[in-house]
């Protein structure tokens, strides 16, 4: 195994059951022949962990959350190639077990592994100053700063969405939302197929920071509450045949319900917010059925890190600003109130 000196025990943000968390001292994860040992500089926070906070989205405890972890590699096994002490990496936290039905069968159903292990929702993630991942599921980058880089997760999630959505030429898109994925997906849909696309969220932060990015075409502000009623009542009547593609993006259920209303006929309707465990939508089946709507999901991704790097640490897609805020560990509860009252667009976990 090669390494730096490294310590015997480390700082890590552990929950021992749901919403129960505290700052410990833990002994660093044991390095398989084939892991690497990442010395984590940054890892980035989303809507997901204050759905595991609350012992959603499968997380099983105790638990070191942190799914978009970023650092250096401090250490790897004697079966890892291609790595040196200090490579600036970014880890893909899912684990497959490749032998069940769905791994074998393939073609990008390896997303239903019937075996699968997400790092920080079932095991251990990057809320801790060293983490371990699989050397086939660890990636260099060269140019994003670590903050930055913390987006290649999500932006690989982005990247599965544009494989699921299979964008036609001259696409019209209407995307709720204006989140960190929401701003990237509308990005690569834009360089892949999209001729106009239009974001409506509402206005704030994430509204002008979409603006800044370019992220659009067009920008519908929607107030929030009931009196978005009106807004999309105007936006349906001014685009009578609809879109394409439309993207739910915001974890609403009430937003996705009638987000069908704006799909053309033969059109898609893409469900790609994470929403709470016990929510429902109605749809009508008539509609879907004589308009040949297609209704798909979009969740999490596979193979798509090379991807994501490319696009995000070639330039290809803008991402200045999306990450404005970031943490020391001690500081956990404040990140989670700044997700909770929506005053931040993207935070991450940083160490020193």
């Amino acid at each position: 195994m090669n390494s730096f000196e490294l310590p015997r025990f480390m700082r890590a943000l552990e929950y021992s059951e749901a919403q129960k968390f505290s700052i410990v001292k833990k002994a660093l994860p044991q390095i398989r022949d084939h892991d690497v040992l990442i010395k984590v500089k940054a890892c980035g926070v989303c809507g997901t962990d204050l759905h595991i906070h609350d012992g959603e989205f499968g997380a099983q405890f105790p638990l070191v959350p942190g799914h978009e972890t970023v650092g250096i590699v401090a250490a790897f096994g004697n079966k890892v190639h291609g790595f040196t002490t200090g490579d600036r990496v970014v880890a893909d936290n899912s684990e497959l077990c490749g032998t069940c039905h769905y791994c074998r069968v393939g073609n990008g159903k390896e997303l239903f592994c019937e075996n699968f292990i997400a790092h920080g929702v079932m095991v251990d993630g990057g809320f801790a100053e060293y983490a371990v991942y699989p050397g086939h599921r660890v990636f260099k980058f060269n140019n994003l700063s670590d903050a930055d880089a913390t987006l290649i997760e999500p932006a690989a999630c982005a990247a599965h969405g544009i494989d699921i959505i299979a964008p036609h030429m001259n696409s019209r898109v209407l995307l709720f939302g204006a989140g960190p994925t929401g701003l990237m997906l509308a990005q690569l849909l834009r360089q892949n197929g999209a001729s106009h696309l239009v974001i409506a969220a509402p206005g704030g932060l994430k509204m002008e920071l979409a603006k800044s990015l370019n992220a659009a075409d067009e920008y519908v502000e929607l107030p929030r509450g009931d009196a978005a009623i009106a807004m999309l009542e105007k936006l349906e009547a001014e685009n009578p045949y609809g879109y394409d593609i439309v993207v739910e993006a915001t974890g609403s259920a009430r937003i996705l319900e009638n987000a069908i209303n704006f799909v053309t006929k033969g059109g898609e309707l893409v469900v790609y917010g994470v929403y709470n465990d016990d929510a429902h939508i109605s749809l009508s089946p008539n509609k879907i059925f004589k308009e040949e709507i297609k209704v798909i999901g979009s969740f999490s991704q596979i193979y798509k890190f090379p991807a994501a790097i490319n696009y995000l640490d070639g330039k290809k897609i803008n991402v200045h600003g999306i990450v404005n805020k970031t943490y020391k560990l001690e500081q956990w509860e404040d990140c989670l109130q700044a997700l909770r009252n929506k005053s931040v667009i993207k935070a991450a976990i940083v160490f020193d």
